[in-house]
């Protein structure tokens, strides 16, 4: 078992290296800089906050479920990634990440946008989940572009992310219960 584990390490650890010391144009940087950064929790619960406070009705319904929920999923993140330990590849770029949260399983990036992405799908207008379905792998491809996680990292994210968010469709009911002053 322990060999298995370190054949699948020393691939993703190979595999991280070829997608993230490929050279691209500048553009191209620039653009995976974006991304690695579009998926941050302030941004995304930022945003959320702002429709909540401007809106009524379904989008103020909405925002508040994609909010709460998101705000819960980071407990869970730092959960896993306090437990797990994992050390971000080294890199020049990300010194903000590098600095406030050094261990890199699973990406919260990855997690946090393919749950909003899942959730989508259950409680927004299609064209919303279809655009967060979207944005969220390339969000989480950035992030090993940009050499602040493994590829391991983020499928971890993704699958962890995705389930969590139709975990969290199915308790939505009881938390809009609990909490209807948000809603």
């Amino acid at each position: 078992m322990a060999e298995l584990l370190k054949s699948i390490l020393t691939l993703d650890y190979k595999v991280t290296q070829n997608i993230k010391n490929k050279k691209i144009p500048k553009w191209l940087w620039n653009l995976s800089t974006f991304f690695a950064h579009s998926g941050d929790s302030w941004y995304c619960l930022g945003v959320l906050l702002i429709i909540w406070l401007s809106t009524k009705g379904e989008w103020h319904q909405i925002s508040a479920a994609l909010g709460s929920a998101t705000f819960l999923l980071a407990i869970v993140v730092i959960a896993i990634k306090f437990s797990v330990k994992r050390r971000r590849p080294e890199g020049d770029w990300g010194e903000i990440y590098r600095s406030t949260d050094p261990h890199s399983f699973p990406s919260g990036h990855a997690t946090r946008v393919f749950f909003l992405a899942s959730m989508a799908w259950g409680i927004a207008p299609l064209w919303f989940a279809i655009a967060l379905s979207i944005w969220a792998p390339f969000v989480s491809i950035s992030r090993v572009m940009t050499g602040v996680h493994y590829v391991s990292d983020v499928v971890a994210g993704i699958i962890i992310g995705w389930g969590l968010g139709k975990l969290a469709l199915l308790i939505l009911p009881f938390i809009m219960h609990l909490f209807p002053f948000i809603f």
